[in-house]
C-alpha cells in the first residue's frame, strides 16, 4: 500500500500503535515533565524581567511601579517599600527526531517498529503541548526530510498525527548519516534550550557526535525500539533475507548454530556500543520492543 507522500510508504502488515491506556498516558505526564530539564513550562526562564510568576529580586519602590508588586514583608523589614521583579515565563518545546528509514517498516511480534513510533510520537506531543508547551518534528532516513516548526494546541497534534501515519521509507532508499543530519539541524534551530526526544532503532551511523552537540544545549531522551528477531536469529533453515537499508538480498543458513551465534554476539557488540555512546552524552535511554506493551513500558521506565 502506497502513502500520499512521495518517497514513503505504508509497510505491509500495519497494525498501528493500538489504544491508549489513559492511565498510562496520565503517569507519564510528569514524569515527561522531570525529564523535560526537571522543570515545568512555566519554570523556564526568559531574557529580561517580566510579569512572569518566578521572583527575581527585590528592590526598592520607585514612582510609576505598580503598587500591586510591593512586598509586605519585605518593606516591613527594611521600612522601605520594596517590589518584586518577576521572571518572564516562555513555554518549552520539544523537539521531536523521529526515524523514518526503512529498516522501521520490520517487526515480527505484535507490530512494526513503526507501528510502535507512531504512537510515542504522538504521545510525546500529546504531553509536549500540555501547559502550554509547543512540539516540534524533524524526520530522518526518507529521501525526503519534514520539518514541522514549533506549534501548540490541538494544530499541532493533528500535524504530528498526520506526519507520523504517512509511513517510512521503502527498501533501498535509506540514508545512513540522516539521524546525525537530523541533530545537527535542531542543534541549528533550537536555540533555546528544550527537550529532544529522539525516536529510532539507532541503526544509522554517524549521529554520535551530532548526538553530543544537541546534549549540550537541551535535555535528550532516547526512545529505542527494536524487535526480538534483530536480537538473534531463530532457526528455520534457509532463509533469504532483504536488507531494508539497501534492499540487498542475504542468503543465511540458520541450521549454523555458528552462525546464529555469530549473529547474537554482533547485535550484542552493536547495543554496548549504542549504550555507551548514549550514556556518554548524558542521553536518557529507553527501550522498547515491538513485543511488548509499548505504552505500559514506556510509562514504567519513565517513573
Amino acid at each position: 500500500m502506497s502513502s500520499t507522500t512521495p518517497g514513503l510508504v505504508v509497510p505491509p502488515g500495519r497494525q498501528g500503535p493500538g489504544a491508549l491506556a489513559p492511565g498510562a498516558v496520565a503517569q507519564l505526564d510528569l514524569a515527561f515533565a522531570r525529564r523535560a530539564g526537571g522543570v515545568l513550562p512555566g519554570d523556564h526562564r526568559a531574557a529580561g524581567v517580566g510579569q512572569g510568576t518566578e521572583l527575581a529580586q527585590l528592590r526598592p519602590y520607585e514612582p510609576g511601579d505598580d503598587v500591586r508588586h510591593i512586598d509586605p514583608s519585605a518593606s516591613a523589614r527594611t521600612m522601605i517599600a520594596h517590589v518584586r521583579q518577576h521572571v518572564p515565563e516562555r513555554s518549552l518545546t520539544t523537539w521531536l527526531v523521529l526515524d523514518l528509514s526503512p529498516s522501521m517498516a520490520f517487526g515480527t511480534a505484535k507490530r512494526l517498529k513503526s507501528d510502535v513510533a507512531e504512537g510515542v510520537a504522538n504521545v510525546i506531543a500529546r504531553l509536549a503541548v500540555r501547559r502550554g508547551g509547543r512540539v516540534a518534528v524533524v524526520t530522518c532516513g526518507a529521501p525526503q526530510t519534514r520539518l514541522l516548526p514549533p506549534r501548540g494546541g490541538r494544530r499541532a497534534l493533528a500535524a504530528v498525527r498526520r506526519l507520523v501515519a504517512e509511513g517510512v521509507a521503502p527498501d533501498g532508499h535509506a540514508d545512513e548519516g540522516a539521524l546525525g543530519g537530523a541533530l545537527l539541524r535542531v542543534r541549528t534551530i533550537a536555540r533555546e534550550a528544550g527537550l529532544v526526544v529522539i525516536v529510532s532503532d539507532f541503526r544509522a551511523d554517524d549521529w554520535e557526535r551530532p548526538l553530543r552537540l544537541v546534549a549540550a544545549r537541551h535535555s535528550v531522551l532516547a526512545v529505542e525500539i527494536s524487535d526480538p528477531r534483530e536480537r538473534e536469529l531463530p532457526q528455520a533453515g534457509l532463509l533469504v533475507l532483504v536488507d531494508p537499508e539497501t534492499g540487498r538480498l542475504v542468503e543465511a543458513d540458520t541450521t549454523s548454530a555458528r552462525l546464529r551465534e555469530r549473529f547474537a554476539e554482533a547485535e550484542a557488540a552493536r547495543r554496548r556500543a549504542m549504550d555507551q555512546t548514549l550514556r556518554h552524552a548524558g542521553a536518557e535511554h529507553i527501550a522498547l520492543s515491538t513485543n511488548s506493551d509499548w505504552l505500559r513500558e514506556l510509562a514504567r521506565r519513565t517513573r
